[in-house]
């Protein structure tokens, strides 16, 4: 697992370390490719797992949907492995109903009724974490590996839009912009975001469960699914009768 995210990576490589005996059945492999949807076994609790390789589409919002929905209705856990810089802009993509099938995905996550675990693996940014169950999504338990990066917009894209934003106007304006105070300002926006991005930062701002070590992702999983069987499956008998003190 690559530490920069921009690094690609196939995210099948990564369930396969997780899940049991490394198996898992892929539902709709060769639609919407850039967001793999599994259904799996951990520690022999049957399980929906979702991960990213790339920026999604139209067509991984649609998928995410529907297999949300069908996760939900086989009542089984939906886990979320992110590495996510957020869902495709552009006249293309909107023309081809992004904004449409996207609303679909996060309104699937917003109501399946089934517990969800997320992680943060690589990169959890914008629209895209909400997709995959960031914190505002109220997941069950959320984990954060230490290379994770999390925040609106990377700092390098925050960087590039305002400083487009700062060329146009210039040229609205009719003079030449400031190359030189451009670059102090990119430099200045990009320092602010890496500084808040950092796993450590969020975690220490309570926005996740805590950073774990990559390498005990399967045995927390396990731990994780353990306690939401036992949540669902233990009769509470709670007191019928107020507390006297002696």
């Amino acid at each position: 697992m690559p530490v920069d995210y921009k690094i690609p990576y196939d995210s099948r490589e990564l369930i396969a370390r997780l899940v049991d005996g490394s198996e898992f059945t892929e539902f709709k492999s060769r639609f919407g490719p850039n967001l793999v949807c599994v259904q799996t076994r951990i520690f022999g609790h049957p399980v929906g797992l979702v991960a990213n390789n790339g920026p999604m589409g139209p067509d991984e919002a649609a998928k995410g949907a529907h297999f949300f929905q069908i996760v939900d209705q086989a009542g089984t856990p939906l886990i979320f492995l992110n590495n996510i810089t957020g869902y495709m802009v552009g006249t293309e993509y909107e023309q081809r109903g992004m904004i449409k099938h996207g609303s679909k995905m996060i309104q699937a996550v917003s109501n399946i009724r089934v517990p969800k675990l997320s992680f943060y693996v690589g990169a959890s940014y914008g629209a895209g974490n909400y997709g995959m169950a960031g914190y505002g999504f109220d997941p069950d338990f959320l984990f954060t590996w230490p290379g994770a990066m999390t925040g609106v917009m990377s700092g390098e894209s925050a960087a590039g839009t305002m400083e487009t934003v700062a060329i146009n106007a210039a040229k609205r304006r009719g003079i030449e912009p400031d190359m030189e105070a451009l670059a102090k300002q990119r430099a200045a926006i990009e320092a602010v975001f890496a500084a808040q991005e950092d796993a450590f930062f969020t975690s220490g701002r309570l926005l996740d469960h805590g950073v774990v070590d990559p390498r005990d992702t399967r045995k927390i999983l396990g731990f994780t699914l353990e306690t939401i069987w036992e949540r669902e499956h233990r009769t509470l008998n709670p007191n019928a009768f107020g507390v006297g003190r002696m």
